[in-house]
């Protein structure tokens, strides 16, 4: 018997919050009433049943991505695995690196082919599957921590715009990360690409053996990370100004890399106050004063 996901409103009653264990949704679309109906009635229904099915496949899931091959079966799953792969060779990578995303991506599909959405939007945890059509636009809050409840910048995405997903990492959010950025936020083409290449961003930020940097093995946080017994940032201490420059340098040039690559559209990375936004036009970087918001509900404002 399939486990029932806990499904429902939040308080303006147009957003709808889907959660199932480790899945945290927050969905909205615009359309007409009975539009809307199918959206979300078919999002409630691909998402139940969801996490049983990627569980399934979690030891290979868990296993390092083989750039060449695929042998997952689900269709999430499968799409992990093609956003992780073309990091594969050069860094130690897995599909769970792009899970929130690419659950995000299967939410937002089903609910664009049930209906003729004007415009939705899927929420997981700040990894966001967007569906535009001509006209539309949203604008999108970049955090400076994953883990404080403030903007430091929007971003203006519109329908003439490649971009469909976008995705945070950092040492201080949800999962860990190998470097000691506070936050990385990436705009692609999919939501499940933003997510395997925001990890990669923010791996690159980094500052190896520098002593003000605790690390220890992921497994001894969490036994059955996907990163085994890699060491994973816990705290960041004091540093230099011409420190934080370095480790931004790192993230920077691999950011311009992956933009090289058709991998990404862009990003912005922070680092103890300091920001680097690199491949956003200027209209879609508008610095912002930063006022305390809630995250899960205000990654996006329409």
């Amino acid at each position: 018997m399939t486990r029932q996901p806990q499904v429902g409103w939040l308080r303006d009653g147009k957003r709808l919050h889907l959660q199932d264990g480790p899945i945290d949704l927050i969905v909205e679309a615009q359309g007409h009433r009975d539009q809307l109906h199918a959206a979300y009635h078919a999002a409630i229904g691909r998402f139940t049943g969801l996490l049983d099915e990627l569980c399934d496949e979690l030891p290979s899931l868990r296993s390092a991505a083989d750039p060449e091959r695929c042998d997952l079966e689900g269709v999430v799953a499968r799409r992990m695995h093609a956003a992780a792969a073309p990091f594969a060779h050069d860094h130690f990578i897995t599909p769970m690196a792009a899970v929130a995303g690419s659950v995000a991506e299967e939410i937002l599909r089903v609910m664009v082919q049930a209906a003729p959405l004007g415009r939705a939007y899927v929420n997981n945890g700040g990894d966001i599957a967007l569906h535009l059509t001509d006209g539309e636009q949203f604008t999108v809050g970049l955090i400076d921590r994953p883990d404080a409840l403030g903007l430091m910048r929007t971003t203006v995405i519109r329908a003439d715009d490649p971009t469909r997903g976008i995705a945070t990492s950092g040492w201080r959010g949800r999962s860990f990360s190998l470097g000691i950025a506070d936050a990385v936020t990436v705009l692609a083409r999919t939501a499940a690409q933003a997510d395997a290449a925001a990890t990669i961003i923010a791996n690159a930020v980094d500052l190896p053996d520098h002593p003000a940097i605790l690390r220890c093995p992921a497994n001894e946080l969490q036994p059955d990370s996907d990163l085994g017994s890699l060491l994973v940032t816990r705290d960041v201490g004091r540093l230099t100004y011409q420190a934080i420059d370095t480790a931004l340098d790192g993230g920077e040039a691999k950011a311009l890399q992956l933009i090289g690559r058709g991998l990404i559209e862009g990003a912005a990375l922070t680092l103890k106050g300091e920001v680097r936004v690199i491949g956003l036009p200027r209209r879609q970087a508008n610095v912002l004063h930063r006022p305390a918001v809630p995250l899960n509900q205000s990654m996006i404002h329409v």
